[in-house]
């Protein structure tokens, strides 16, 4: 999957939030009509599961995709990242770290010799 345009991928988040807010208003009018008498509890109950129930199956469809392009956006830009953090580093900081690997090697193969009864 491609970068989304950042506007259009706030965009598609601001719209998601009013979806959901939507349908959280919908369970509150379902709430509303029952404390004017005009909705009996058990069919406020079934009518906020309904309500719930689309809300969840909207979410999942809608998010998976979102996911894809999150992880996509996750890589490349930790590429870019990647590529900064190695534009700044020292360059003698890959001598300092293969020497540090050598002392490290040498020091656990002297241990191994000592348990092994050898000098």
């Amino acid at each position: 999957m491609a970068v989304l345009d950042v506007s259009k991928k706030a965009g598609i988040y601001r719209t998601l939030y009013q979806i959901n807010a939507a349908f959280a208003a919908i369970v509150e009018h379902y709430q509303a009509l029952r404390e004017m008498g005009a909705l009996s509890a058990r069919f406020t109950r079934l009518y906020e599961g309904f309500t719930r129930e689309l809300q969840a199956e909207f979410n999942q469809d809608f998010l998976l995709p979102l996911h894809g392009i999150e992880l996509d956006d996750w890589a490349h830009f930790g590429k870019v990242r990647q590529q900064w953090e190695k534009y700044l580093r020292d360059p003698d900081d890959a001598s300092i770290s293969a020497g540090r690997k050598k002392t490290v090697s040498k020091k656990s193969s002297a241990k191994k010799r000592r348990a092994a009864g050898r000098p």
